[in-house]
């Protein structure tokens, strides 16, 4: 299944266990990095088996519960941001105890392979962007390692 990620956002897609999931990972990334704009979602997997929603912006919380909710399976999250980068969040989320894994960090088009049972449903993985179209050459390694200094990430 495709996903829809709002323009100029980053979404990081993973599954946890626990209802606290929602507030643990809002504490995560305004700790992270405070000016950040987010929604973050998360599908229960029992009880009222209920999306549970937060974030400090309404189009990104609406458009992590559209996530979550078109995935439809327990234990699934999804956070959507901008104004910050996964790289800025990634080791945050990952710290949160209730977070068992990761499968995307990206802007890049995603689809997500589900699985469906009589009990529900699971992702089995995601497919994050397109395939390899070749080898790097030289003059393409030099360019990287340019782009890293000039935007800050390198000295």
């Amino acid at each position: 299944m495709k996903l829809r990620i709002p323009e100029h956002a980053n979404i990081v897609l993973g599954q946890s266990h626990f209802i606290k999931t929602v507030e643990d990972l809002f504490e995560a990334m305004v700790n992270a990095l405070p000016q950040i704009r987010f929604g973050v979602a998360f599908n229960e997997a029992s009880g009222p088996c209920l999306t549970r929603a937060d974030g400090n912006d309404p189009e990104l919380v609406q458009a992590a519960v559209e996530i979550a909710s078109a995935v439809a399976a327990g234990h699934f999250f999804s956070v959507v941001m901008r104004e910050g980068f996964p790289i800025n969040v990634l080791k945050a989320i990952q710290s949160v105890p209730e977070v068992c894994n990761i499968f995307c960090a990206t802007a890049n088009p995603v689809e997500v392979i589900v699985a469906e049972t009589e009990q529900g449903r699971g992702v089995l993985g995601v497919v994050d962007g397109s395939s390899p179209k070749g080898v790097e050459s030289t003059e393409q390694a030099q360019e990287r390692r340019d782009f890293l200094r000039r935007i800050g990430y390198k000295r």
